[in-house]
């Protein structure tokens, strides 16, 4: 018993050694990370006022803080984020219900999965700009046709990784499900649904950043608001600050939305 006690402890010093060392790498790699970002903060911010670039095209931090301070002193800030927010929230939980709705039916369905996927590979395939005009001109310039705009971006592709992750469901409980009497409705809810709750949250993961995308594109073809808007109308009108400032507002949303959605993955886990 002495032995194995002390054979657990030493195992017990070598985790929690391996665990400082984890830990210590995870700060090391965010303090390089920030070293990075301030160094090229600062590059921009002299480069810009010593004039070897023109401040004018490329702004600098400063310019776009003020900007930053200024819009949110006006409130106009808060709308535009707003607007983008909401459209690619809306966007991206229906990308989610449609592309789970349709796996389903197609992993129901062997015939039908067998007729649609084809298509399914070549709407995929298609460039989601291309739509946007004739999306104008069926629905209007308004923020239904950015919406469908960013469900067509993210909803083919959902589609089909749902679907795979599906099909790929252990053989040998679905077999077992059957051998008990359970019908192919039981095999889903009992196994398929549960085995692909990874493959799900990592589809979704990828359409947060995708329903964005296609919201912004929307926004740039009919948008009256929203930061795709803000972006196109200040590189229209020599605006810059409020172009670069909105990248970096986009960046930042698009960072919390899939550290959110991180967080919920390792919930389920």
């Amino acid at each position: 018993m002495e032995g194995v006690e002390l054979l657990m402890a030493q195992y017990s010093i070598a985790h929690q050694e391996y665990i400082q060392k984890q830990r210590k790498a995870r700060r090391t790699i965010t303090y390089y990370r920030v070293l990075i970002f301030i160094a090229f903060l600062i590059i921009w911010e002299l480069t810009a006022r010593i004039g070897i670039i023109d401040s004018f095209i490329f702004s600098s931090p400063s310019n776009v803080v003020m900007t930053f301070i200024s819009m949110l002193a006006d409130k106009s800030l808060f709308y535009h984020i707003y607007i983008t927010l909401f459209e690619t929230l809306t966007c991206f939980l229906l990308v989610i219900i449609f592309s789970i709705i349709i796996s389903t039916l197609l992993w129901l369905s062997d015939r039908a999965a067998q007729i649609t996927e084809p298509f399914l590979v070549i709407l995929n395939s298609l460039p989601k700009s291309a739509l946007a005009p004739l999306l104008i001109v069926w629905l209007g310039s308004n923020y239904k046709t950015i919406i469908i705009a960013g469900i067509s971006v993210a909803v083919f592709g959902s589609i089909l990784n749902i679907y795979t992750g599906f099909k790929n469901t252990d053989e040998e409980k679905l077999k077992l499900i059957t051998t008990l009497g359970g019908s192919k409705y039981t095999a889903l809810i009992k196994v398929v649904y549960p085995e692909s709750i990874s493959i799900i949250l990592n589809t979704m993961k990828v359409n947060i950043g995708l329903s964005l995308v296609g919201v912004i594109i929307g926004e740039f073809l009919c948008g009256r608001s929203g930061l795709g808007y803000l972006i196109i109308y200040g590189s229209q009108v020599f605006k810059l600050d409020w172009l670069i400032m909105s990248i970096i507002l986009l960046c930042i949303i698009a960072m919390v939305l899939y550290k959110l959605l991180q967080m919920l993955e390792k919930k389920f886990s």
